[in-house]
């Protein structure tokens, strides 16, 4: 298995084992190649050499990107491995992970390198405090915790969680999970605002990336919300 996956133009994903709370969920790291060449990380994951080989022969790592309050557990490893890039996280995580040093508070406001390259929404009244990204150039969204995508599971317990909360082989949140959001009404606003983004594929942190149908994937998985 390749350590990235090209998933369009300039963008690739990283996809690591990863449990959370005994269930065997995955993770994945996005890496984009912005209109200045060098590279941003997406919600980095362990590098192993295999896998820094294959960054390093993209360019340069300018930005490392902790983009919720959840993914960042492998951040420290992103920053000793490229100690130049600039460490990017919501202001509530840097506050929580004060033994990272962190360069930008990640906001709505694109850093300077990336004006050209993103679009970003903050999903607010969800405890998450996730920014998503949004790529106009390819029509991508990169997202960690917007849905999940998972058409099967070796591990069992992941399986049966999957089908018991009706997302396994549909695009959707489990709804053991929906109590993260607080504010609905403020977040199905932000949800309203990100459709309207014209995406056609989906990164994502668990789950299969979204190639086909995208739009009306996500648009059917928060209908919950």
């Amino acid at each position: 298995m390749p350590a990235l996956d090209a998933l369009t133009k300039d963008i690739w994903t990283a996809s690591v084992p990863h449990s959370f709370m005994g269930l065997h969920v995955g993770t994945r790291m996005t890496v984009v190649r912005l209109s200045s060449g060098r590279l941003l990380l997406h919600s980095p994951v362990p590098l192993d050499a295999g896998l820094r080989a294959a960054i390093d022969a993209l360019g340069e790592v300018g930005h490392i990107v902790c983009p919720n309050l959840f993914h960042h557990l492998y951040a420290a490893g992103a920053v000793a491995a490229y100690p130049r890039a600039l460490l990017h996280g919501p202001a509530a995580l840097q506050r929580k992970r004060k033994d990272l040093r962190f360069d930008a508070v990640l906001t709505e406001v694109p850093h300077p390198e990336w004006g050209n390259d993103f679009e970003l929404l903050t999903i607010e009244g969800c405890l998450l405090g996730e920014t998503v990204f949004y790529h106009p150039a390819s029509r991508t969204l990169i997202a960690c915790d917007l849905v999940e995508n998972f058409h099967a599971s070796p591990h069992w317990l992941t399986r049966h969680y999957l089908r018991l909360g009706g997302v396994l082989g549909q695009v959707g949140w489990h709804p053991l999970l929906r109590v993260v959001y607080r504010d609905r009404r403020v977040a199905r606003a932000c949800i309203d605002r990100l459709l309207e983004w014209p995406f056609e594929r989906v990164a994502l942190a668990h789950g299969d990336p979204l190639t086909e149908h995208a739009h009306d994937a996500v648009r059917q998985g928060m209908a919950w919300l």
